[in-house]
Parts: C-alpha cells; structure tokens; sequence
C-alpha cells in the first residue's frame, strides 16, 4: 500500500510540473517570441503610454469622435472585468426603451443627420467590449465627425476607408472599423 501512495504521489508531483509549471512558461515564451503583441494584450501606445487595447472598446462621447457600439457591462461601459451581454432579448421592453434612447442620442448629436442609424451603434455587443463597429456605423458618423473637426466629409470619409479591415483571410467575418485606432489616425491629422 505505502508503495502505491509513494506512486500516486511521485506521479502528482510529476504532472504538477508538468502542467502545472514547464506547460505554462513554454507556452508562454512561445507566444512572447511568435506574438508579442497578442501576448501582451494588443495594447496600442501613444508617448510609450499604453493607452487602450485593439481588443476591448472604449467609450468615446466627445462629438468629434467617432463612437462605438454600446457596452452593457456594468458598473462603467467596456469593463474588461464584467464582460457580457445584457442578455434582454428583442420583446424586452428594456431592451426597446435602451435603444430608443440611443437613436435619440445620437439624433440629438447630429440633428441633420436622416438616415438609418445602424443597428450596431444602439445594439451591445455579446461581450459588451466590441472594440470594432460596422463601415455603415463609421459612415454614419462621417458629418459628425467631419463638421466638429472642422474636416471635409470626404477626407474623415478618407480616413475611414484606410482604417476599414477586410474580412479575415478574405473570407471570415465582415468588413469592420476599430474605433480606437480611427479616432487616434483623426487625432494625429
């Protein structure tokens, strides 16, 4: 019996170390030689400053900004810590009152403004940090943008176009905008 405890226990120790330990730090300085960047978070730096990630939204309300899609994490938008949606399905009246003050909102921030507001500017995302948002989202917000900085439409239009990515490996996903990166290339115009 004592010879099977001291094997079960040798073979504890042995797993632990090597899934516990040598796994990790393996796996860990690949990523940090292969993907540095994705490794450490995606994070975007101004001045050596790190001062948000591709991958988690931020909250932009300044008109000369564009925004991106609301965040129902709690208890501030974009919350790393408690992603997740609002779970309220499309016959909660929740969920009709929310995005009704959202068309408001972004109405009342551009009043001109007659077109169809895209779904993905009043409509939070599964994990509440969509970082990116529709072409259709960014266009919608070109005169807004474009009047509060004091730009022509075509070249914030411009501006969009260069930051819009394709879908992945020409075929995966749809065509997007990260915010964050559109509203520092305007900042640095």
């Amino acid at each position: 019996m004592g010879r099977l405890i001291r094997s079960a226990l040798m073979m504890l120790l042995l797993m632990t170390v090597i899934t516990g330990v040598a796994y990790p730090l393996v796996t860990t300085g690949l990523a940090q030689v292969l993907f540095p960047s994705q490794a450490n978070g995606s994070l975007i730096q101004k001045d050596g400053k790190p001062i948000g990630s591709t991958l988690i939204g931020q909250a932009f309300v300044d008109p000369k900004y564009f925004w991106g899609r609301p965040s129902a994490t709690a208890p501030q938008p974009n919350n790393g810590e408690s992603s997740g949606g609002s779970n309220q399905g499309p016959t909660n009246p929740a969920l009709t009152d929310a995005v009704k003050q959202r068309i408001d909102a972004l109405r009342a921030a551009d009043p001109g403004n007659t077109a169809p507001v895209p779904v993905d500017l009043v409509t939070a995302s599964g994990s509440g940090l969509d970082p990116e948002i529709s072409p259709a989202a960014a266009a919608y917000q070109v005169p807004r943008v474009a009047r509060a900085r004091g730009l022509s439409e075509s070249q914030v239009q411009a501006m969009v176009a260069m930051a819009t990515q394709g879908r992945q490996f020409g075929m995966l996903g749809e065509p997007r905008v990260n915010v964050l990166k559109l509203n520092l290339a305007l900042d640095g115009h």
